[in-house]
């Protein structure tokens, strides 16, 4: 492999001819190999950094323009448009376990970005330090590319996809308005209920969790750049927070502000915390829908069977014909992994220590994991197995009708305890209801049969 010599403050360091990193990032690279090339620092925080660099560029423009001249902007700009896209994704290789502030990520944002500008720029324009790292501190710039990509893993990726689930049971509340059921509590008969108020109420869960993950994200749309070091904002002009607030926000098309105290956005991470709450919210609800569906679906002959889902793939290798609910498989094993990860976030942001947390590359990979994970399971499950939900009417008539919590329809015309005694005694005899409160003499088989109307229960 072709070298080229890089230094820092350190010393001399051999760097990959071929790649944009220098000095620092090389040191963490060979410093730190652990998950080397499987737990990568998330290409979320590749992004946002590109993000917070190029307004960071702009806002110091318009602040500093004697040290932000208008060439060094342009040849940031234009580096930070490429790291934005993901075309230098190669050239960020540094894991998730290095320094708990995330420096060395930021340092490695600094140093692609300055060695890719100044070969835009065709000399040696910029350096990673004073100019891509102008104004901030990593202590500042990590905790604003977390949020920054929380925001957007949100916004734009796990909301989108509840909102695709929450249209297909919209459609199938309608498809299935006149059908008529036996509800269960505890896995035992209950009393009736529509299917298609069975699936609403999976919609209305959903709908329920959007809303909590949209209104948390409004306190992640707080940044921490401009505190720099511990707070203080030393270094940065004044009204630096503001104007790169203001940039990002340009950038996104998302709403963010500075942090009213950046005190409490380098060391705190209740934000991340809060909102990653709803995520786990949203993972159990998956959980129960699934559970649900291939409850509903278990059989072919001998489970419930009320429900048809699409046949996908053989389900064993050694029982022919074996189709299992591997949908609700993966939904319930992702949402296992959000349930984790919120252990693992919940515990790093309970680890700030006076001005500073160091849990925080740990905080930003588990939750982005858990935003990933929930979008891309939520898409698949719609995809493979919402859409093609039928509902096995006769078998929902049978089960409806031999559902012995029927008799709770008679308990105004006989009482609670003579009705209690009629399911018993149709449980014991293996009879009907309607035989069991004739044999009992609490009803006529006439009057029986004007008061009892199972479809008329819900």
């Amino acid at each position: 492999m072709d070298y080229r010599i890089e230094h820092d403050s350190m010393g001399e360091v051999k760097v990959p001819a071929d790649k944009y990193w220098a000095a620092q990032t090389e040191r963490s690279h060979e410093n730190f190999l652990i998950g080397v090339g499987i737990e990568t620092m998330p290409r979320e925080i590749t992004h946002a950094f590109g993000i917070l660099k190029k307004a960071a560029a702009l806002a110091n423009h318009q602040l500093k323009p004697e040290k932000m001249t208008d060439e060094k902007l342009s040849a940031i700009s234009q580096a930070c448009d490429e790291v934005i896209s993901g075309a230098l994704n190669e050239h960020f290789p540094l894991v998730v376990w290095q320094t708990g502030s995330g420096t060395q990520s930021n340092m490695n944002a600094n140093e692609v970005i300055a060695n890719r500008g100044n070969e835009i720029a065709g000399s040696k324009l910029l350096h990673p330090n004073d100019d891509i790292n102008m104004s901030q501190s990593s202590n500042d710039t990590f905790p604003t590319a977390m949020h920054i990509a929380a925001v957007i893993a949100l916004e734009d990726k796990v909301v989108p996809a509840i909102d695709t689930l929450v249209e297909t049971f919209k459609r199938l509340e309608a498809e299935n308005e006149g059908i008529v059921k036996s509800g269960r509590t505890h896995l035992q008969d209950a009393t009736p209920i529509k299917f298609s108020q069975e699936i609403s109420g999976w919609r209305a869960s959903l709908e329920k969790d959007k809303k909590m993950i949209l209104a948390s994200c409004e306190d992640l749309k707080e940044l921490a750049l401009g505190g720099t070091a511990v707070g203080t904002g030393l270094n940065a002009p004044k009204g630096f927070a503001e104007k790169s607030a203001e940039e990002i926000s340009k950038l996104t098309g998302k709403n963010f502000i500075t942090s009213p105290n950046k005190f409490h956005s380098l060391t705190s991470k209740d934000e991340i915390v809060f909102t990653h709450g709803a995520l786990k919210a949203l993972a159990a609800d998956m959980m129960k829908i699934a559970n649900d569906v291939r409850w509903l679906a278990s059989g072919p002959r001998d489970g419930l069977g009320e429900i048809l889902i699409p046949e996908n793939e053989p389900g064993s290798s050694i029982m022919p014909g074996k189709v299992n609910p591997t949908q609700c498989e993966q939904v319930t094993m992702v949402a296992v992994q959000v349930m984790g990860n919120d252990v693992a976030v919940g515990m790093a942001a309970s680890q700030g220590n006076f001005e500073l947390n160091v849990f925080m590359p740990v905080c930003a990979y588990n939750f982005l994991q858990s935003a990933r994970l929930l979008a891309e399971s939520i898409i698949s499950f719609n995809k493979n197995c919402a859409v093609g939900i039928k509902a096995k009417k006769e078998k929902m008539h049978h089960n409806l009708h031999n559902s012995l919590m029927l008799v709770t329809a008679l308990n105004p015309y006989i009482g609670y305890e003579n009705a209690a005694k009629t399911a018993k005694k149709a449980f014991k005899d293996n009879i009907s209801l309607k035989e069991a409160c004739v044999e009992l003499g609490f009803l006529t088989a006439e009057k029986f049969d004007e008061v009892f109307h199972p479809e008329e229960m819900v």
